[in-house]
């Protein structure tokens, strides 16, 4: 064990912990400094919002701070039911069902709705979790390149099968900030009578019309995409996840999907904190126009700095650096500008793709996205 971890630390890719002393926001407090956060989903800047930080008091008193049990055995409360009818209203689906995490959701989704001798296509790019969930459903795995319709047209017509079929793709790709491309992925699953799944973590909150996200109810139903999975810890600022879906589809996951079954339930108090934090994102569209103005402003002061930047018109912006060695001396550097991003390395990036992760919040001011740039001038320079 010593040597792998040494192996790790050689190469670059040993990961360490930071401790942050205080909430998220658009600064952090991080060992006793004082930094600009440029590296949280928090896209909305609702986690430390007072109004949901109210409600979630508010529902501690009402519910206490756990659930006690299962959804299935008493940890179902009426704050739960509430939150997932109004989930179903947002995504305009029949159902959604709440899981303990984004991670839960998905691979107990995928575990629920595959076995041995299914088929299971997932883009090559796709979260963690989405992969772990194809290979642990015993599904025959196979994976297309990174939203390319045609590998995955070619994948499809190679299976004979009479057996369920699954395309599994994030909406918006956590690392390049990328969208798939929904219209190509439905047709495609119609074509071969396959499913599609879509987990919108990214997209919730910061895409379409009141935050819908990448799947648009008003132009794609639960015939197009059956499976939408979001998280509710980035844009909506707390914690948990849902899959939202058909009727059948969400009684299937109830009956079958372990991840669900076999775990306590988030706190009710949770549950009400989302409620309120939902509302917030569909009524105050400032939020989202405020992103893109950043994004914006970002994106061509980067290209006067003649940054490697991804084609990504999301809060997400990867500046690639290539070496893992030299992208943690850039975030070293920032860091000690007082500039906080996230420097991704391998195994979460293919190898020589490692970056910097810049995010960007509603919170954030015009004059943080002058010094980021500025910052990003000095490090990448020098």
């Amino acid at each position: 064990m010593p040597a792998t971890l040494a192996a790790l630390a050689k190469k670059h890719l040993y990961r360490r912990r930071r401790v942050v002393e205080g909430p998220a926001g658009r600064e952090l407090v991080v060992e006793g400094r004082r930094l600009l956060n440029f590296c949280s989903n928090d896209y909305l800047g609702l986690a430390a919002d007072p109004r949901v930080c109210a409600a979630f008091k508010a529902g501690v008193d009402r519910w206490g701070v756990g659930s006690g049990a299962s959804h299935l055995v008493s940890g179902h409360t009426a704050a739960h039911q509430q939150l997932e009818v109004a989930l179903a209203d947002f995504t305009g689906r029949p159902r959604a069902l709440l899981f303990g995490s984004g991670y839960a959701a998905n691979v107990g989704a995928l575990s629920a709705l595959l076995g041995p001798r299914d088929q299971v296509f997932e883009d090559r790019l796709n979260h963690a979790s989405l992969l772990d969930g194809g290979w642990l459903s015993r599904a025959n795995f196979d994976w297309y390149a990174h939203a390319d319709t045609a590998d995955l047209a070619s994948r499809l017509g190679a299976v004979q099968s009479e057996r369920r079929k699954l395309i599994v793709s994030d909406g918006t790709f956590s690392m390049d900030g990328d969208l798939c491309p929904l219209d190509r992925l439905v047709d495609l699953a119609r074509q071969h009578a396959a499913w599609l799944m879509i987990d919108d973590a990214h997209g919730f909150g910061v895409h379409g019309a009141q935050g819908c996200g990448v799947v648009d109810p008003a132009r794609h139903d639960c015939s197009d995409v059956p499976v939408l999975v979001g998280t509710l810890g980035k844009a909506f600022g707390t914690a948990g996840a849902f899959v939202a879906g058909s009727e059948t589809l969400i009684e299937t996951l109830i009956q079958r999907s372990r991840h669900y079954i076999y775990t306590t339930a988030m706190p009710a108090a949770m549950a009400v904190a989302t409620l309120e934090s939902l509302r917030i994102a569909l009524a105050e569209e400032w939020r989202r126009t405020r992103l893109a103005g950043h994004i914006a402003r970002f994106r061509q002061g980067a290209a006067q700095l003649g940054l490697q930047l991804l084609p990504s018109a999301t809060p997400i912006q990867p500046v690639i650096i290539g070496a893992a060695g030299a992208t943690m001396d850039i975030g070293a550097a920032l860091e000690a500008r007082g500039v906080l991003v996230g420097a991704i390395r391998p195994p979460t990036v293919p190898a020589g793709t490692a970056r910097l992760r810049i995010t960007f919040s509603a919170l954030h001011e015009s004059a943080d996205i002058d010094r980021l740039l500025a910052a990003l001038a000095e490090s990448t320079t020098t």
